[in-house]
């Protein structure tokens, strides 16, 4: 489970009496509800240190004493908590399990990692090769890698609880599950080789080697240690072999380089390196440790000094006592004394002067690998030291592998290897991980040329440096208010210099192995990225994306708006974006990589209730958005009424300069059904956006847009749904929604004009986010009537690819050129590609080539390619009068009729319903309403066959015209017509032909 998906509390209803629940008493003593700071209150609920306690809740705190202030969760303390459950569910049995503490579990074993088969057979090879003044050079350099990532290491392991997995925990929960995953399998995969480089052959006795790795060290140190007495014993036996006791002549010659065979200063610090690493082998096994945020950095950092200080010290006295090349013949004593020869053995009467031949010599610094054998005082325990070397590193790898590879599997970042999460026993010993890197390690000591292996395992390490010292760049670079590491002795510009001198010698140890570490990696990054496993770890690439989204914003709402700039910022009344999936869609058309675009959904009803929603809601739709690669934001607000939540968005959404400008609504199909109210409010709507400078597009299909009754989002709760009542709601439900077909939500049906128990309503949220245009979703005792199952084709046909067909553009006033705008956008998206703009404009009959001539050279200089203009002349041509009759019979049941009545009865009734049409109104706009019906006669002739019409939305004067007459003309106009926008922009320039 990941650690930011747990959470507490369930959905049982406790009320806690507080005089009487101990708990609370413990607060200074009185009856108070509040608790005060404790450790137990921040723990995760998985946890292994102690059970987790929950403090109460702000509605607990907060509410009314009336309602249930426990529902939200439990009281602090109560036993039978499901957090407290959770907890006790996840703790290991304590007892028995084997914890070390800095010395054993992070000094020792670095030591031991450190300290490889390099100290007794290379590095009196390399004092011959690079001499002792670059071979102290060579351990400096190696040592300033180690070092700064000991102390990368330390930062990121003292900024919180640390867990099992080492290196991969570290990096994941610093750089996010991209980096660690890819990153943690070709570590775990670069121990498990690392054991047979160093040769294995006892896994079944490994957790009783891991406590008998002191006797290993003391055979280590034992063995340095007769080194070091033998330099100070130098017998005639030994000097034919090149070894002569701490003489100034042999420190001198050997001070400098002497490169043989093609060695390079560079190819001898490749050969070196790896005997630097091995710095993670205490943080590797971080699960078994006692205290990993005091014992990391203490042991890495003081074994990276003592490891140094020891190899530093051996190749100085090695390269003061053995000379370069020597016989070992006892006859190569000097009696004379020879002009010629001025090597130090010379001085010393030995005649070395043979070795120069092409057939060389077999003893000194350069030819013999056993050198530190010779000089020993008791050769033996040099092989002990290299066997115990061995073993011991081969040891450490062996344990950190499955270690490692656990802690990733449990992760789950590779679905396939969930098999090795499973741990055994009172240590959670990964077994099966042991299994499989013997099985690895034993494959590559059978099959593999380990010098071609060495290389890779070696940029591995490396690669897995690289990204801890980043990590902490990248953590400090975000300023995320979470990076407050304990150890203090860091800096972010000395992580990134390590990182990038991490990266530098991984090409000077193997340019090819370096080059296939970055594939495998990326490759890896790719993979998870692509998979976006399903946790949240707080990684500083979370808090980075913050930060610079902060800073781009504040820089940009610095910046002027210009018109080439300008792009539509779309605020759509969507209710629940998966209700209105055509609206989303045929916008996310046009604002997809170009502009903003919200969801706004306005909740009413009972706040309490609308408040508890929202906060659901606002996850849960934003993941949908992002699970349909939506590039959309989810606004809800609660308010008394539409309107106001309306204006709430319009005022307050979006930030700086990623305000909205446009507000998109879906037309509202059935308003003839509906309470007037409602299309009062609708209409106020428009009036509103317009006050605050926004244009306003409205999305009409015939046959509808709200679908939310076909994906199980009915009136009753998911709980309460049996089948039989379900097919009976799935009707009452459609024909509520037939009449409410706005783009608006009423969280989700509207609660003013639902006959249904308030309980009902409430329990509405509830229901599970359906996937979108989920056609088995409906009960299968409801079967697709015909008008359901063309509305569930209409609203997904913006998903597909739109084929070559026309949007016609009927630009009939100039609002800026929004109308224009909006169609250009369309087809540039791949799915409209295809589709050629065919542009309307209305003109005089006798002026339509003029008119034409003049709309082409305005196009071509918006630069906006066009397959047709059509001038309309006959636009004010009185329409058909079976059409006139059928707009006067649809707005009959909606005009006042004052001429017929009493002037105080018709003003009391324009007053309680100002929606009514005033036959005063309908003979001022006569003309405007004959357009409308003209237009649409029009639109049927020359537009029928149209993918998509963007059109001039009509503009009604406030308080002028009535809500009614507006809401008509909009409906005569739009009518039996394939899906139409209507446009209006806010009559400011959005396109430009200068440069």
């Amino acid at each position: 489970m990941s650690e930011g998906s747990l959470h507490s509390g369930g959905h049982h209803h406790y009320y806690y009496d507080t005089h009487t629940n101990t708990y609370y008493l413990r607060t200074f003593g009185h009856n108070t509800m509040d608790a005060v700071p404790r450790i137990d209150h921040y723990r995760q609920t998985a946890a292994d240190l102690g059970e987790k306690l929950l403090r109460p809740s702000l509605a607990e705190l907060h509410d009314e004493l009336d309602k249930e202030p426990f529902e939200d969760g439990y009281a602090n303390g109560e036993e039978g908590t499901p957090a407290g459950d959770a907890a006790a569910a996840y703790t290991p049995d304590s007892k028995g399990v084997v914890k070390f503490g800095w010395i054993k579990g992070v000094l020792v074993r670095c030591m031991l990692n450190i300290w490889g088969v390099m100290l007794f057979i290379r590095l009196s090879w390399i004092v011959g090769q690079a001499g002792i003044g670059l071979s102290v050079l060579v351990i400096g350099m190696a040592t300033v890698v180690t070092t700064i990532t000991g102390l990368s290491t330390s930062a990121i392991a003292t900024n919180g609880f640390v867990r099992g997995g080492g290196a991969y925990y570290l990096i994941s929960r610093s750089l996010g599950p991209e980096f660690g995953g890819a990153i943690g399998l070709i570590f775990a995969f670069a121990n498990a080789v690392a054991v047979a480089m160093y040769v294995v052959g006892f896994a079944e006795t490994v957790v009783e080697l891991l406590k008998a790795q002191i006797v290993l060290l003391v055979i280590l140190i034992l063995a340095i240690g007769d080194f070091v007495i033998g330099t100070f014993i130098p017998l005639d036996s030994k000097k034919p072999k090149g070894f002569f006791g701490y003489k100034a002549e042999i420190f001198m010659e050997n001070f400098g380089p002497d490169f043989r065979q093609e060695e390079t200063f560079f190819s001898v610090f490749a050969i070196f390196f790896p005997a630097a690493t091995g710095i993670l082998a205490g943080a590797n096994i971080s699960g078994d440790l006692a205290d990993p945020q005091s014992a990391i950095p203490k042991g890495t950092l003081l074994a990276i000094l003592i490891t140094t200080l020891v190899y530093v010290g051996i190749a100085v006295s090695v390269g003061s006592c053995v000379v370069r090349d020597a016989t070992g013949n006892v006859n190569d004593t000097i009696v004379t004394e020879l002009t010629n020869c001025t090597a130090a053995a010379c001085k010393l009467n030995y005649d070395f002067s043979s070795c120069q031949s092409p057939a060389g010599c077999h003893y000194g610094l350069m030819n013999n690998f056993q050198v530190m054998s010779m000089v020993s005082g008791f050769a033996p325990l040099i092989s002990a030291g290299i066997f115990s070397a061995t073993l011991s590193s081969a040891l450490a790898s062996l344990v950190s592998a499955p270690k490692i590879f656990q802690a990733l599997c449990k992760d789950n970042i590779y679905p396939g290897f969930q098999m090795f999460a499973k741990g055994y026993g009172k240590n959670n010993e990964p077994l099966r991980g042991y299994i499989l890197t013997f099985l690895i390690a034993l494959g590559f000591i059978l099959i593999a040329e380990l010098n071609v292996i060495a290389p890779i395992i070696s940029n591995f390490f490396l690669a897995s440096y690289a990204l801890i010292n980043f990590s902490v760049f990248h953590a400090s670079l975000a300023k995320s208010p979470g990076w407050r590491p304990a150890f203090k002795y860091y800096n972010m510009w000395i992580s990134l210099v390590g990182a990038i001198l991490c990266c530098i010698v991984m090409f000077v140890i193997n340019w090819w192995a370096a080059l296939l570490t970055y594939v495998i990696v990326l490759g890896l990054y790719i993979y998870v990225t692509y998979k976006k496993p399903d946790v949240n770890w707080g990684s500083s690439t979370q808090a980075l994306t913050y930060l610079n989204a902060l800073q781009h914003s504040i820089r940009l709402s610095g910046v002027e708006d210009h018109v080439k700039n300008f792009r539509p910022q779309c605020l759509i009344m969507t209710g629940a974006p998966n209700a209105r999936p055509a609206l989303l869609h045929l916008v996310h058309a046009f604002t997809k990589n170009v502009g903003l675009m919200i969801c706004g959904h306005v909740h009413m009803g009972p706040r309490r209730q609308a408040m508890k929603e929202l906060s659901t809601d606002l996850a849960k739709y934003q993941r949908w958005l992002i699970k349909n690669k939506m590039k959309a934001f989810y606004a809800p607000v609660h308010a008394e009424d539409l309107r106001d939540g309306g204006q709430y968005l319009m005022q307050a959404a979006g930030l700086g300069r990623m305000r909205p400008n446009t507000l998109v609504v879906g037309f509202k199909k059935n308003w003839r059904q509906g309470d007037m109210r409602d299309v009062e409010t609708y209409i106020n709507l428009f009036h509103d956006a317009f006050d605050v400078q926004y244009g306003v597009v409205v999305i009409r299909l015939q046959e509808g847009l709200d679908i939310s009754h076909l994906q199980g989002q009915d009136l009753l709760s998911s709980q309460e749904k049996s089948p039989c009542t379900k097919d009976v709601i799935v009707k009452v439900d459609y024909s509520k929604k037939s009449e409410t077909d706005t783009s608006i939500a009423f969280a989700p049906s509207s609660s003013e004009r639902t006959p249904t128990p308030r309980k009902e309503e409430d329990e509405d949220g509830k229901t599970s986010t359906q996937p979108l245009l989920n056609k088995d979703s409906k009960s299968s005792s409801s079967p697709l009537n015909l008008a359901d199952q063309r509305l569930l084709d209409a609203s997904s046909q913006f998903q597909k690819k739109q084929g070559k067909s026309n949007i016609d553009v009927w630009w009939l006033f100039d609002d800026g050129g929004l109308t224009l705008l909006i169609p250009y956008l369309i087809t540039t998206k791949k799915k409209w590609k295809d589709c050629k703009i065919r542009v309307f404009i209305g003109g005089k009959i006798n002026r339509i080539d003029h008119d034409r001539r003049a709309m082409a050279t305005l196009l071509s200089k918006f630069r906006i390619d066009f397959s047709d203009i059509m001038v309309l002349g006959d636009i004010n041509t009185k329409p058909k009068k079976e059409n006139i009759a059928a707009f006067e019979e649809m707005i009959e049941p909606f005009r006042l009729h004052e001429d017929d009545k009493e002037q105080e009865v018709a003003d009391k009734m324009k007053e309680d319903e100002p929606w009514r049409i005033t036959d005063n109104e309908l003979e001022l706009y006569k003309t405007k309403t004959y357009r409308q019906i003209r237009l649409n006669e029009l639109l049927k002739e020359h537009s029928s066959t149209a993918n998509i019409i963007v059109m001039s939305l009509p503009v009604a004067r406030k308080g002028a015209v009535s809500s009614a007459l507006y809401m008509a003309w909009l409906e005569v106009l739009s009518k039996d017509l394939p899906p139409i926008l209507l446009v209006r922009g806010n009559h400011q320039s959005v396109l430009t032909f200068y440069s």
